[in-house]
C-alpha cells in the first residue's frame, strides 16, 4: 500500500462537500490552482552514522576482517601444492632389500596410465587455480556428448577418470592442455600424499571398527564381552545419543589420505612409481598422488620441458 497523500490544512474543502446553503457564498476555485506542499511525502529512514568499512567489522576504526574469497585462498596458500598431481593404479605391494644394511623396506607399486592435462581452472574465471587431469582410456560410445566435446577441445582421447588438482597460483599451470604427465614427474627421495577409497569391509563391530579393548571377561559379565555397553548419559546429557558416538556399522569404503610417503623408485619407461609403505584401497584401485603438504616442497619440474631436460629421461628418449 502506497503512502497516503498529505492533508491540505488551511484550504477550504471542495464545493461538492459543502452544504447547498453555503455553496453560493464561496467562489469556485479549480483544484489545480490549489498550492501543493513542497516536501516529498515518501517515508524513508536515514542513518546518521557513517557506514562501516566491512559488515563483519564491529569497530569502524579497526581494519575490516579478511572475509573475502581472495583472503580465504591466501590463508590456504601455505598448504596448497605448487604443482599438479597425477592419477595412478595400485598394482600391489612388494619389498626392497638393501644388501648393504640388510634392511627390508615394504613398498607399494603404483603405475601411471596415460595421464594428460584436460583443462585449467583460473582464479578469474573459476575462483581458484587447478589442473584437470584425465587418465585411463574409455570407448567413445560410452562417453556422453558433452564430455566428448570437452575431450575434443583438449585434443585428448576419452578418459576413464577425470579429477582436479588444486595448485597455489598461476605458475602451477605450467603443463599445457593436452600434455602428458609421466612417472618422471616425481623424483626419488621426495615425499608424496596418496588419496584413495579404502577397502570396504561391510558391517563390523565396535572392537574391529574402532579398536575397542572389550569389556571384562569375568566378574558378572554375561554375553557382552564385545558389546559397546552404554551409549551415553541419561537426563544430564539430554536423554539422547550424541552425534558421533562410536558404534558398530559399515566399515571402510571411504576416502583416506596417507601422508608423507617417500618415493623409493621411479621407472619412467614403464610409468611406475614405488612408494614406501602401504596405500589405501585394494589392487587396481585408482589413487591420487601429489606432493606432500607437510614436507618442504621438492625441487621438481613445473613444465614438460623441465622433465625432458633430465639426464635420465633424455637418455631414455634417445635410446
Amino acid at each position: 500500500m502506497g503512502p497516503k497523500s498529505p492533508l491540505n490544512w488551511g484550504f477550504s474543502p471542495p464545493p461538492f462537500l459543502l452544504p447547498s446553503s453555503t455553496r453560493s457564498l464561496i467562489p469556485l476555485i479549480p483544484l489545480t490552482q490549489l498550492s501543493q506542499p513542497s516536501y516529498n511525502p515518501k517515508r524513508t529512514i536515514k542513518s546518521i552514522n557513517e557506514p562501516r568499512p566491512d559488515r563483519f567489522a564491529y569497530d569502524p576504526k579497526r581494519s575490516p576482517l579478511e572475509s573475502t574469497t581472495a583472503a580465504a585462498l591466501a590463508r590456504k596458500a601455505h598448504s596448497t601444492p605448487l604443482r599438479t598431481g597425477a592419477l595412478a593404479i595400485k598394482r600391489g605391494m612388494t619389498a626392497i632389500y638393501d644388501p648393504d644394511t640388510g634392511k627390508r623396506t615394504p613398498c607399494t607399486v603404483l603405475q601411471l596410465d596415460r595421464n594428460e592435462v584436460i583443462a585449467h581452472k583460473t582464479r578469474e574465471k573459476n575462483g581458484y587455480y587447478a589442473v584437470q587431469v584425465g587418465a585411463g582410456l574409455k570407448r567413445a560410445d560410452n562417453v556422453t556428448r558433452p564430455m566428448l566435446g570437452h575431450f575434443a577441445t583438449a585434443r585428448v582421447s576419452p578418459k576413464r577418470w577425470v579429477v582436479e588438482f588444486k595448485v597455489r597460483g598461476e605458475e602451477g599451470l605450467g603443463l599445457g592442455v593436452g600434455e602428458s604427465i609421466s612417472a618422471a614427474w616425481f623424483r626419488e627421495g621426495q615425499f608424496v600424499d596418496v588419496r584413495g577409497i579404502s577397502r570396504g569391509m561391510g558391517f563390523a563391530g565396535g572392537m574391529k571398527r574402532h579398536g575397542w579393548g572389550g569389556q571384562p571377561a569375568s566378574h558378572g559379565q554375561s554375553l557382552m564381552h564385545r558389546g559397546m555397553g552404554s551409549s551415553g548419559g541419561g537426563q544430564g546429557s539430554g536423554s539422547r545419543v550424541h552425534p558421533g558416538k562410536p558404534m558398530a556399522g559399515n566399515m571402510g569404503n571411504e576416502r583416506v589420505t596417507v601422508q608423507n610417503l617417500k618415493v623409493l623408485k621411479v621407472d619412467d619407461e614403464n610409468g611406475i612409481v614405488v612408494v614406501n609403505g602401504c596405500v589405501p584401497g585394494p589392487k587396481y584401485q585408482t589413487l591420487r598422488i601429489q606432493d606432500a603438504i607437510k614436507k618442504p616442497w621438492p625441487d621438481s619440474p613445473m613444465t614438460l620441458a623441465e622433465i625432458t631436460s633430465r639426464p635420465a629421461v633424455a637418455a631414455q628418449t634417445t635410446a
